[in-house]
């Protein structure tokens, strides 16, 4: 099956917000959005073609951006 890269996009993008919406892992729906996006469009620019590997790696790095960005939430709240 050939689908659009838009539509991979799309198919990717909707695997990685309900998997991190029902896992309670979503944060902030913009931000996630964009950040989900982003991260998938780079993917398919460097040749992923694979929906699942683009969802789980999506995931991921939401996942490693949301930690990175708690840690320096709370180093910030520390230093006031």
């Amino acid at each position: 099956m050939n689908i659009s890269l838009s539509q991979l996009l799309k198919e990717s993008f909707q695997i990685a917000w309900e998997y991190l919406e029902r896992t309670g892992e979503l944060g902030d729906g913009a931000v996630a959005s964009q950040f989900l996006g982003d991260t998938i469009e780079a993917m398919i620019r460097r040749g992923q073609r694979s929906r699942l590997a683009l969802s789980n790696r999506a995931i991921s790095a939401n996942q490693r951006f949301r930690v990175s960005n708690a840690t320096v939430s709370s180093r910030a709240r520390t230093a006031a």
